[in-house]
């Protein structure tokens, strides 16, 4: 077995990178809440990765990315051959044994389902039982994420019939947007939802989280050629121009729409930017990955607005983000992707390739959010009729860091008016009312 040393260095690096959004979709996700919910939602996160780790090494791995011997079944679900991962141990990718461990495979894709469900958290802030969200993790990871990542990238149904989607639209986006929108119909709305206001409480957080997610992305989307050459380069210039071009077009938006243009806008549009461009980073012209821009800072800039008008509660914008921002980058690659996997049918609208692969790039959306969005609901209500989704009103007035954590993510007892502690020096008049 020969290892390429250079192909691993990237791709470890690449993996890195990725696990590192998740933290970053932490603060990100964190700064936009209250501030009596921001651990809250950080522990979300960060237990997403402790839950999707254990059960990617036990089953996860093999249900996504090995054949079933089944032939009929390979088109749904891999098999059992790498449960526990211990068969990937000491082989190699590439058939010709020369690529990357098979191991650094596996955890640069384990980091794509840890992200994937971390992301649904922020539809549902504020009022989810966090035991309720540890199952639903677990559950969820197994029967909607490993499934669907077969379908398009382990040889599945979908991935036979020839949809296009290098680094995760479909798979992570448009699957997380899905069931984002399922859950947080299920839990239903933040109590004063449109009466209270519910702004971001630490806009810092918000733009620091957004700086590692665009940061880690570029491992995401240039990692996802899984080689060292000039596909990961165009992958990676297209990440950065999409993201730029879309948080400007959020930013232009604002400013024509509401009369500012918000440290908020750039954040979102910058995300917005990054989820479309995932889908297409390596199949499309730069000129194209500015097209593609535009279109997701529009759009998504009006479709967190949706939530308003409809009538459900995406406390932070998951669905008009991710959902409506991996659509964007899907069904564009049936217009504009240039550069073919495959061969020349996979090629957009724009450069030949006909209406085939404009259709595959409608359909993967279709039957990916649809059947996330089903399989979510059914697994939220079964939760939710057994052991609740939702913590009880008293505790959501109150706050879950402190009635599910006992901790704040903001612990000022010790300071005193004075700016002095109370274990650094006496306590003043004035110190004293404000501890009362």
């Amino acid at each position: 077995m020969e290892i390429d040393t250079g192909t691993t260095a990237w791709m470890l690096t690449a993996t890195a990178l990725v696990l590192l959004m998740t933290p970053g979709l932490a603060l990100f996700y964190g700064g936009m809440t209250r501030a009596k919910s921001v651990l809250n939602m950080m522990m979300m996160s960060f237990v997403a990765i402790i839950t999707v780790t254990i059960t990617w090494m036990m089953y996860g791995h093999s249900l996504a990315f090995s054949e079933n011997s089944m032939s009929w079944l390979n088109n749904l679900v891999g098999g059992l051959e790498h449960l526990g991962l211990q068969s990937l141990v000491n082989t190699a990718t590439a058939d010709d044994g020369t690529g990357m461990p098979s191991l650094v495979f596996s955890a640069f894709q384990l980091t794509f389902a840890i992200i994937t469900v971390a992301l649904i958290s922020g539809a549902i802030a504020d009022r989810a039982k966090f035991g309720a969200w540890v199952l639903f993790t677990v559950v969820w990871a197994t029967i909607v994420y490993f499934p669907v990542a077969h379908w398009v990238w382990g040889g599945g149904w979908l991935n036979t019939m020839g949809i296009e989607d290098f680094a995760g639209g479909t798979v992570v986006h448009i699957n997380a947007g899905a069931a984002a929108l399922a859950l947080a119909l299920i839990i239903g709305k933040r109590q004063g939802w449109r009466k209270e206001p519910m702004r971001p409480h630490n806009l810092t957080l918000v733009l620091l989280g957004a700086a590692l997610l665009w940061f880690g992305w570029f491992g995401f989307n240039a990692g996802s050629e899984l080689v060292v050459d000039g596909i990961a380069g165009l992958a990676f210039m297209n990440t950065q121009i999409c993201t730029a071009v879309a948080a400007g077009a959020w930013l232009v938006t604002e400013k024509l729409r509401d009369g500012h243009a918000t440290s908020l806008g750039v954040a979102s549009g910058a995300v917005a930017g990054l989820v479309a461009i995932t889908p297409a980073c390596g199949f499309v012209d730069p000129w194209a990955a500015a097209l593609i821009g535009v279109i997701a800072g529009v759009a998504c800039s009006y479709a967190v607005g949706l939530k308003y008008k409809l009538g459900y509660d995406d406390s932070l914008d998951v669905v008009g983000v991710h959902l409506v921002g991996g659509v964007v980058g899907a069904v564009a690659l049936g217009f504009v992707a240039a550069y073919p996997a495959t061969d020349a049918q996979s090629q957009g609208l724009f450069y030949g390739g006909g209406f085939g692969q404009l259709g595959l790039q409608v359909l993967g959306p279709i039957a990916v959010g649809g059947y996330s969005f089903v399989v979510t609901w059914i697994i939220g209500k079964i939760i939710d009729k057994t052991m609740g989704f939702r913590i009880a009103a008293e505790d959501e007035q109150t706050g879950i860091d402190i009635t599910t954590h006992a901790e704040t993510g903001y612990d000022l007892g010790t300071v005193h008016a004075s700016g002095v502690s109370s274990s650094n020096g006496p306590v003043t008049t004035a110190a004293k009312k404000v501890d009362a």
